[in-house]
């Protein structure tokens, strides 16, 4: 059975979807003894990695989510109340009432479990090497999970031990600093055990030490340290932008093919989230840790999707919830780019000729996110509800974005930054401009379209309130999320400020 869905069978172990406050610590259930033995560690270790799925599973995901808080999306789906924590982040009246706790106590049950795992593996009867791989690979992902904490939330408690049931109550945060200082920590940390070759076959979706580096570099400049990301995304882009780095990686030659749900694991993927059919997803447990399935899929697609007889596009497309609609900007912006095709699905042109019908959502504009819709020929055969069971991977980092981060790192100047931007744009056809920070926006806007990256880029670039005034965006107060509320029942913990 592959490495990703031993995570289905880890309910009894570990899946309990509560909030920070009142979620049973992994230190107080598990048994003096667990942990005893590899097996039992490998079980742990999966739990740990469970987390990822929250990039793109469950209805609380944050690929959505952060599309809908863009200049490049607006939340759509079904209408106003369709899911208030999204409609509230697209428009900005996010509160502390209506912020989905899931965003703050998911990626927390990472961190207890990483914690949980740590402190027991000394103790584990393993093979030296392997055993040093799996520390290695829970800091990385407590790394990861602290690092989306801080960008979301900034003021955070910093968790290294196992709670009690008790202390949970006595918690209180750290400065964002710290939370960099110790993401940058357990990743460097993590980077000499991890392997150096692609894991692939029954393994893949583990860590390397290519993930690992490229999450530093990431993380390095957010923490502003501009000399130290170029270093490491150097190692990760490789010494020719355009060529394989040492450890396989190459831009993929048609960009469409990122998107094929098939093709997971491709060169250009970095760290990537899988997800599978094999978990038969029902609504019974559909966002919690034994769902699988890619839930940005059925999110994004148009409602009630269906080709006339005069239909002349492909015949692939189903229908979806129609969140995350593409703004005309948007639209217009990538229009005469390349990457428009694989980007844009336009059913309202479609619609316009009378080649198809669909149900207009909320905040309409009439295109969608090509690169998630939702597919016949992904659509599952076996059990399992039939919305919730796409097999599409996501990307967490991948090989572009790794070339125009170091490109910002290295100040959007020089031969280096000339030649990695120019490598994303040779990929699709397109001429070398100037270098600039400028060109690199845009070349990031373009290339990582509803990929969920755009809010979190304005807001490092300090452009958020001059895009998202207009959606009603407060500078000094919405680049991060309000702490929601009930994390702060009877615990120590101070709500950010202007969310009070």
């Amino acid at each position: 059975m592959k490495f990703a869905l031993l995570s289905a069978s880890l309910m009894a172990l570990a899946s309990c979807k509560k909030d920070f406050i009142t979620i049973e610590p992994q230190g107080q259930f598990l048994t003096a003894n667990y942990y005893a033995n590899r097996e039992q560690a490998y079980t742990g270790l999966v739990g740990a990695y469970d987390i990822l799925r929250k990039n793109a599973g469950g209805f609380e995901n944050m690929i959505t989510f952060m599309n809908a808080g863009s200049d490049d999306h607006v939340a759509g789906g079904g209408g106003a109340t369709d899911g208030a924590g999204i409609q509230g982040f697209s428009n900005f009246t996010i509160n502390a009432n209506i912020m989905p706790g899931s965003y703050w106590n998911d990626h927390y049950q990472g961190v207890f479990r990483v914690n949980a795992l740590l402190s027991r593996l000394p103790a584990t009867t393993m093979g030296a090497a392997e055993k040093a791989r799996f520390v290695a690979e829970a800091k990385a992902l407590r790394g990861i999970y602290y690092f989306n904490l801080v960008r979301m939330f900034k003021n955070v408690p910093l968790l290294l031990e196992p709670l009690t049931t008790n202390g949970i109550y006595e918690v209180t945060q750290a400065t964002p600093a710290a939370i960099y200082t110790q993401v940058e920590k357990d990743l460097t940390e993590a980077i000499p055990d991890l392997p150096s070759s692609l894991v692939l076959g029954t393994e893949a979706g583990r860590l390397t030490k290519v993930a690992a580096q490229a999450m530093l570099g990431k993380v390095y400049l957010y923490d502003n340290k501009g000399s130290q990301a170029a270093a490491q995304l150097a190692i990760v882009n490789g010494a020719t932008p355009g060529q394989a780095n040492t450890y396989g990686n190459k831009l993929l030659t048609n960009f469409a093919d990122l998107w094929v749900f098939t093709n997971k694991f491709n060169s250009e993927s970095i760290l990537e989230c899988v997800h599978t059919n094999q978990s038969n997803a029902d609504w019974g447990f559909w966002g919690s840790s034994a769902d699988e399935g890619n839930s940005v899929n059925q999110m994004v697609g148009p409602r009630s999707f269906a080709k006339t007889a005069t239909y002349t596009g492909p015949d692939i497309y189903t229908g979806g919830w129609s969140f995350n609609p593409i703004t005309q900007d948007l639209y217009d912006a990538l229009k005469p780019d390349p990457r428009f095709g694989a980007t844009v699905l336009d059913i309202k042109a479609y619609a316009t000729a009378g080649q198809a019908t669909y149900i207009e959502g909320y905040q309409n504009t009439g295109y969608f996110i090509n690169k998630f819709m939702p597919r016949k020929s992904d659509q599952r055969t076996g059990g399992g509800t039939l919305e919730l069971n796409f097999q599409q991977n996501d990307y967490i980092i991948r090989l572009a974005d790794c070339y125009l981060m170091e490109a910002e790192a290295l100040g959007a100047t020089g031969a280096r930054a000339q030649a990695l931007l120019d490598a994303v744009r040779a990929r699709v056809g397109l001429a070398s401009v100037p270098v600039s920070l400028a060109a690199i926006k845009t070349e990031r806007r373009l290339e990582l379209a509803g990929e969920g990256h755009r809010f979190f880029d304005l807001v490092r670039w300090g452009d958020a309130a001059s895009k998202l005034s207009s959606r009603g965006f407060k500078a000094g107060k919405n680049e991060i999320f309000p702490i929601p509320a009930r994390e702060l029942q009877a615990t120590k913990l101070v709500q950010n400020p202007n969310y009070n």
